[in-house]
């Protein structure tokens, strides 16, 4: 887990984008996390390397080819290591190589880039949760449909 402090810039990137992009469908906030969400694809690419993407399917292509979708959550905390990372059950038909995940602090001042895990392996390791489940690991009530895996279980890096 790599914690970054985030600069103005990236933050008028990711505002710009959003405002371009407007609300996405069936976006489980409402449209309110996108500036987050673009956030952290700058953060990851900062991390990753690669060129940006953003197509439906993943958000980064790295040097050696593969895609990276980029999965953020808003937090007003720094994420523990048995903190949970998420992909909606109506992103599971992306075509990528790899999921980045990223947190974000509800004040855009500070990221943390978490890891990343092979979307090969995510459904078989991850743990399904529906719309009203309450996550045994944080209390959490869950929004909408979604695979959950512990920070604890990403890598540092593409392989």
């Amino acid at each position: 887990m790599k914690e970054i402090t985030v600069s103005k810039d990236m933050v008028n990137k990711a505002r710009a984008k959003a405002t371009e992009m407007g609300r996405l469908n069936n976006s489980i906030t409402g449209g309110q996390g996108s500036v987050a969400g673009f956030l952290g694809e700058e953060v990851a690419r900062l991390i990753m390397g690669g060129s940006e993407e953003n197509t439906y399917d993943y958000d980064l292509k790295l040097d050696n080819g593969y895609t990276v979708d980029v999965k953020t959550k808003r937090t007003t905390v720094p994420p523990k290591r048995y903190y949970e990372c998420s992909v909606a059950e109506l992103n599971t038909k992306q075509k990528c190589d790899y999921y980045a995940f990223v947190r974000v602090h509800k004040d855009l001042h500070t990221a943390w880039f978490l890891g990343v895990y092979p979307k090969s392996a995510y459904y078989k390791d991850a743990t399904y949760l529906k719309k009203g489940d309450v996550d045994p690991s944080n209390n959490f009530t869950v929004k909408s449909n979604c695979y959950n895996l512990p920070i604890s279980a990403l890598e540092d890096a593409v392989t």
